[in-house]
């Protein structure tokens, strides 16, 4: 049976679909079946992060309204076999979302054999996110390490608890799970970003990873790389870390520790 993770957070800008794209790539790597799905509509940044911008004809709006078929608008990705990408559309409202063609479309995806469907959700609390999150099993909740985002984020968590279908319907809770971004041990250790200890003080969910603060990120997305695939970088190591530990596996927490300076290293022989 697919599992539905929903990316979200309350803030804009904190690396939900950079998060979503890497994610769901990094399952497919793994072997496993996966779809990711844009549900930013008006807006439409998954497809140009994943490279396949060129390629829609469809999204998912269409097959919501009966306009396309699913398959006609599932886009294979050209870095790893298992995945699909379902973009969004870019020329209408977030109220043509509906809360039975969004559970039509999953469940098609299921019947389709697809292990994990990642929903890549539109910062806030308004209609998209909301249909983001309402079908979700799991949720990644992306946070910056700063108060405004974090702050954000603990409404995400209240909404996660009570507006969703697991909710409603009494059953086992969304599994959630902690996923900080742009970290910089440096700046924390100045004082300049909230430490892990605090984030975690404050929102009381278990911890997935940690994402280095880095100019890799935006190289990868300016080449339509999602950044997991950027071999040899601490960005795509720690979304990596992130996929297996989701999948079970226990690794210690890496880029976390501040960088000694170019003397101290020279004093400790870089270590």
């Amino acid at each position: 049976m697919a599992r539905i993770i929903v990316v979200t957070s309350g803030k804009g800008g904190v690396g939900k679909t950079t998060t979503s794209a890497s994610f769901a790539s990094g399952l497919a790597l793994r072997g496993h079946k996966t779809c990711v799905i844009d549900f930013d509509v008006g807006l439409r940044n998954l497809d140009l992060i994943m490279g396949c911008e060129r390629r829609v004809v469809y999204d998912l709006v269409n097959v919501i309204h009966g306009e396309a078929k699913l398959q006609q608008a599932l886009i294979k990705d050209k870095q790893c076999e298992n995945l699909c990408v379902l973009a969004a559309s870019q020329t209408r409202d977030k109220d043509a979302l509906t809360r039975d063609g969004v559970d039509r479309v999953l469940r098609e995806l299921a019947t389709m054999g697809f292990e994990y469907i990642v929903c890549d959700s539109p910062a806030g609390i308004e209609h998209g996110a909301l249909m983001a999150m309402h079908f979700a099993d799991e949720a990644l909740v992306v946070t910056n390490p700063e108060v405004s985002s974090v702050r954000d984020s603990d409404r995400i968590l209240g909404m996660l608890s009570s507006k969703t279908k697991r909710a409603i319907d009494g059953k086992e809770p969304i599994k959630e799970q902690l996923l900080i971004t742009r970290y910089n041990p440096n700046r924390v250790g100045e004082g300049q970003m909230l430490s892990l200890t605090d984030i975690q003080e404050i929102l009381r969910i278990p911890l997935i990873g940690v994402i280095p603060e880095s100019e890799a990120v935006l190289q990868a997305s300016n080449q339509g790389l999602p950044a997991v695939h950027l071999a040899g970088t601490d960005v795509s190591e720690a979304y990596k870390d992130v996929v297996d530990r989701f999948l079970g596996a226990d690794k210690p927490m890496r880029f976390i520790d501040a960088q000694k300076s170019g003397f101290l290293k020279r004093l400790f022989g870089g270590k």
